[in-house]
């Protein structure tokens, strides 16, 4: 663990050993390493270490790879983290779709399932949930626990609950007490952009970036942004509604309340309204990613002027994003196919006023991400995965209280 400005150290009260698990598996991510090594990387005694690494072995969650040679004395044994050690589960809740993953610590999927919805009451979906729940659990590892995420904001006034992009009835302060009694697990609640985020770093486009953000298409558009390897929430866990984000002033109406929403222009509803509207789709059909598939295929000069549109709006919200929050990359993702988002990636016009424009820059501004139409749902599990082995500086403050009801683990 290098001594950079973000490096966190362990400590060794007892009141922080959770913390202190948190530095050695995050230090054991990176590389194998001996308890002496761990010790002074991370500030912890060496029996502080020994005593967690007895238990984590014990756990499962690390193991013996034997001993290095040394130049003098007993060779020291090194220790590796165990991806295969446990297994996370992870919820995505959609107004029309109910996907689970389950993953092991390395965030690989090793099982994945979906369902339509024809209801989205908590009550009905939590029972799915618990279904789906106990088929993953069949001679499995031990899971340490499930991420649930849904679409944002979360307990808000000034942003209507009302439209197809929301969820009725889901209470971010209630939902993930009944969560975990439905599915008889610890819980973390997130959004579906933030979680999706988190995916992406793990194993996906954004691996050994330490500060992106992840433009995340779902039933709408959200934001996840990660900085410095920690995901940014807000006051209440609502940062990231960039779709409300007004980009054409007095433009289309959205149910928010405002006109011009950037979610009107680039979103999955915005392609599905456009192509009802030139006779492409059927009203409230289910078959828009093959159909999208075929006319990007056919180069349908209707699915063009969508695409020329959409990347219009999209360029500016990225310069006012690569701005904000100077991100290595913005990564586009979500329930949009590929060949779409490698169309509105080779079609955006992005500023040339922007921090991004580095002449040390070793990477592209936007990339699509890899998960696919499951990245929320993987994003999701990894919530429970980065709870596990990623230190917090903010793990042993007192929570400020506007804080204490918000959803996020």
């Amino acid at each position: 663990m290098p001594n950079t400005p973000h490096h966190i150290a362990g400590n060794n009260a007892e009141k922080t050993k959770a913390h202190n698990r948190r530095v050695v598996l995050g230090h054991l991510q990176s590389r194998d390493a001996g308890r002496a090594e761990i010790a002074k990387a991370s500030g912890l005694s060496t029996q502080t270490v020994s005593n967690l690494m007895a238990e984590m072995e014990g756990e499962g969650l690390v193991h013996a790879t034997g001993r290095r040679p040394a130049a003098r004395g007993q060779p020291p044994l090194v220790y590796a983290f165990n991806p295969a050690g446990a297994v996370a589960l992870g919820f995505e809740v959609r107004p029309d779709i109910l996907t689970m993953v389950l993953t092991d610590l390395g965030g690989t999927a090793l099982l994945t399932r979906q369902m339509r919805l024809t209801r989205t009451d908590p009550a009905h979906v939590l029972g799915l949930m618990a279904q789906m729940a106990d088929e993953a659990q069949t001679d499995r590892p031990r899971i340490l626990g499930a991420g649930l995420v849904i679409p944002g904001p979360f307990g808000v006034e000034g942003l209507s609950a009302a439209g197809a992009t929301t969820l009725p009835g889901w209470d971010p302060k209630q939902i993930p007490a009944m969560a975990a009694e439905a599915l008889g697990m610890p819980v973390h609640l997130d959004k579906d952009a933030t979680a999706a985020a988190l995916a992406e770093g793990m194993g996906g486009a954004a691996q050994g970036l330490s500060s992106y953000a992840f433009l995340y298409f779902g039933s709408g558009l959200g934001l996840g942004v990660v900085s410095q390897g920690q995901p940014l929430r807000g006051g209440f866990g609502n940062a990231g509604e960039v779709g409300h984000i007004i980009i054409t002033p007095g433009g289309l109406p959205c149910d928010c309340g405002n006109h011009g929403c950037l979610e009107q222009y680039v979103s999955r509803l915005s392609l599905q309204r456009h192509l009802v509207a030139q006779g492409l789709l059927a009203s409230h059909t289910r078959g828009t990613d093959a159909t999208v598939a075929a006319l990007l295929a056919a180069g349908n000069p209707a699915l063009s002027t969508w695409i020329t549109t959409a990347a219009e709006a999209l360029s500016r919200a990225i310069g006012l994003l690569e701005n904000l929050f100077d991100p290595q990359c913005i990564i586009l993702g979500g329930a949009l196919p590929d060949a779409l988002l490698d169309a509105l990636i080779a079609n955006l016009s992005l500023p040339e006023g922007s921090v991004s424009r580095r002449a040390d820059r070793n990477g592209p501004r936007v990339a699509r991400g890899t998960s696919g139409n499951r990245s929320a749902a993987m994003g999701a599990a990894a919530l429970v995965i980065h709870d596990t082995v990623t230190p917090r500086l903010d793990a042993h403050r007192s929570m400020p209280t506007e804080m204490k009801d918000a959803p996020c683990p």
